[in-house]
């Protein structure tokens, strides 16, 4: 076969200027977060058969796949616990209904989870709780081996929960140790924090830290010292992170109002009760500034309007204090139905929208994963055929990786009939190559003319298998671009784990052919 062989160098995708702010982007981040903490959304309560497990946890996996999702971020640490074989902590009570037990049949949860997550071309984030140690006092099943148990000094009893005290420079650099051999055993393509630094306020209640302020304050006031304390941990994970693996990427995702305007000009026009800085003494804005993490998730649970935290207010603010990072935004899709505006059908279509009209914001996150499963106000579907109609290429950072991989190899291209359905395949070889690809996207134009990737988002995203695998799609998937012609182009390029896209290589013309009834390849 004497294939047609066209390249096209990529336009930059380095900077935010070159992202799609359409209905269908290009690149964009879209995921959901599975929760594990408490069964909230896997393993289902009481379910603790591996067998089982893996079934949910794939069942989930494919329904959040179908609407549109191309990363998820799953709890795997929820309370200084394991989802995972580690030789520090034991085995979370959540997945097996006694911390310390091993899963049975025995298997290695995130192994699992990762692979069967990139099977699916989608991204794998490990959401960690940094400091949380004992969900309820008295309540959960702790372990012997549980490092309360081991290290009772370094934890203290704050509103019927435990946590490390983030004081203590030894429980840091145990939490350090915990998220370093994460990142060394497993490929996950990012780790994840939450809002748990020092815990919200309880009113009337101080948290109780007086013994390490008094031993490690070094002159600061307490606020100050808290702050530095978070600080310096984060600084530490960012670190250990990116010695360990410098692809990974390292993602924070903050309650949404860093603080209120009137306690600081470069706030927001907010009168939020408490604040990352002022309360949970996170400084998200240090942390973007000074690199330390690569994107951030302000969780922007509240409508437009809100009394106390408005969306539009929150979701502007936050595109401007990005620091060039990037930026997802956390909407609250679990209150559907709660109340009168969240009864709302347009409320999410709404949000999705304005993070689409700023180029420093790359996508959304779902809480949580389980509101997919209901569909509640149609969302579930509604979305997928409004807004995730196209897949989209995951952002890549080009301050992790600015080189391209190389273009896929393709040893053939052909017709096939199954059943009714006309299929064009495409053999690809050679694939290995020192990037690490992770999918495929393909394009289609309605000639060689019309070719520009630049904002385009692919029509069909295949995930890598082996290192010589054959794609396949039927034509008719295609011609919604090109409805009124009987043929057009196909593209393919190779995507990284660091999300980078290679060269197009222009496969060939495909065409209806009248003669046969049926889709061809045009030599």
């Amino acid at each position: 076969m004497i294939m047609r062989i066209l390249s096209i160098l990529l336009l930059s995708v380095f900077f935010c200027s070159t992202f799609c702010f359409g209905q269908y982007p290009k690149y964009e981040f879209r995921a959901a977060w599975i929760a594990t903490v408490d069964n909230i959304d896997w393993p289902s309560r009481g379910n603790y058969d591996a067998v089982s497990q893996k079934a949910e946890f794939i069942r989930l996996l494919d329904t959040l796949q179908s609407k549109g999702m191309n990363a998820v971020i799953v709890q795997i640490r929820p309370a200084t616990d394991a989802f995972y074989p580690s030789p520090y902590e034991p085995w979370s009570e959540w997945l097996t209904g006694k911390q310390g037990r091993p899963p049975f049949p025995y298997y290695d949860p995130l192994e699992f989870m990762i692979t069967e997550t990139h099977k699916r071309g989608m991204e794998f984030h490990a959401w960690c709780n940094p400091y949380r140690a004992e969900f309820q006092i008295g309540k959960s099943s702790i372990a012997p081996t549980h490092i309360t148990k081991v290290h009772p000094e370094w934890f203290l009893a704050y509103g019927g929960k435990r946590y490390f005290d983030p004081g203590n420079p030894q429980g840091q650099e145990f939490v350090v140790k915990v998220i370093r051999d994460i990142v060394r055993r497993y490929d996950v393509d990012a780790l994840h924090f939450d809002d748990y630094f020092y815990p919200y306020r309880i009113a009337g209640k101080e948290f109780p830290d007086d013994k390490s302020f008094a031993q490690y304050n070094a002159g600061m006031n307490r606020d100050d010292w808290r702050r530095s304390n978070v600080d310096s941990i984060i600084a530490k994970l960012s670190r250990a992170i990116k010695e360990e693996k410098p692809e990974c990427r390292f993602g924070i995702s903050p309650f949404g109002v860093w603080r209120n305007k009137s306690q600081d000009s470069l706030g927001s026009d907010t009168k939020a009760g408490q604040t990352n800085y002022d309360d949970l003494y996170a400084d998200i804005l240090l942390w973007l500034r000074n690199g330390y993490i690569d994107y951030v998730v302000p969780q922007l649970y509240w409508e437009h309007g809100h009394k106390a935290a408005p969306y539009e207010v929150l979701v502007d603010w936050w595109s401007k204090n990005c620091f060039g990072r990037q930026c997802y935004i956390g909407l609250g899709i679990y209150k559907a139905g709660s109340n009168t505006r969240w009864r709302d059908k347009d409320i999410i279509p709404r949000q999705i929208e304005d993070t689409r009209q700023y180029p420093t914001i790359q996508g959304q996150v779902y809480f949580s994963s389980k509101a997919f499963l209901g569909n509640v106000n149609g969302w579930s579907d509604s979305l997928k055929e409004h807004y995730y109609k196209y897949p989209a290429l995951l952002p890549p950072m080009h301050w992790i990786d600015s080189i391209q991989p190389t273009p896929p190899v393709v040893a053939g291209i052909f017709t096939e009939r199954s059943g009714r359905t006309s299929l064009v395949k495409i053999n690809l070889v050679n694939i290995e190559q020192e990037k690490k690809i992770r999918k495929f996207a393909l394009y289609a134009f309605p000639s060689v003319d019309s070719i520009d990737i630049s904002n385009l988002a692919p029509d069909i995203i295949f995930p890598y298998s082996s290192d010589t695998m054959t794609v396949s799609f039927s034509p008719e998937d295609l011609i919604h671009k090109n409805s009124s012609q009987k043929s057009f182009y196909i593209g393919i390029t190779s995507v990284d784990n660091a999300n980078m896209e290679s060269e197009l290589n222009i496969l060939q013309k495909v065409q209806w052919s009248d003669a046969k009834k049926d889709w061809v390849i045009v030599e």
